[in-house]
């Protein structure tokens, strides 16, 4: 699976309309775009413990898309309602972290991983 990974703050002063508008386009890209497994977007939990103290910056949202494979993930980005939506996304943000991530699943992703340093 390729994870989309968006950690995001937004601009303090941005309006009602224009966060309806980023939320419309983001609807409007997970219509439109077939490559997407699923999408999901949340808030930060803080939990009070000593990893936290360590983030040298804030970023109290994050959005995670997933994809089968890179090619969906470049299908995503290439097709125009993702256009639309980083316009709109890149406008709105104060500052964000956006990484591509191939994941595989369990503690023998892991494993595999570590094994394979280079």
């Amino acid at each position: 699976m390729t994870v989309h990974l968006v950690l995001f703050r937004p601009r303090a002063d941005l309006s009602s309309d224009q966060r309806a508008a980023l939320a419309s386009s983001f609807e409007a890209a997970l219509r439109a775009i077939p490559a997407i497994r699923q999408a999901r977007v949340g808030r930060r939990v803080m939990t009070g413990r000593p990893y936290e103290a360590m983030m040298r910056a804030d970023y109290p949202y994050a959005a995670v898309i997933e994809f089968d494979d890179a090619e969906g993930l470049r299908a995503y980005l290439d097709h125009p309602a993702h256009q639309e939506l980083a316009t709109r996304f890149f406008e709105s943000f104060e500052d964000a972290l956006i990484y591509d991530f191939e994941l595989q699943e369990g503690a023998a992703a892991l494993a595999s991983l570590l094994a394979d340093t280079h």
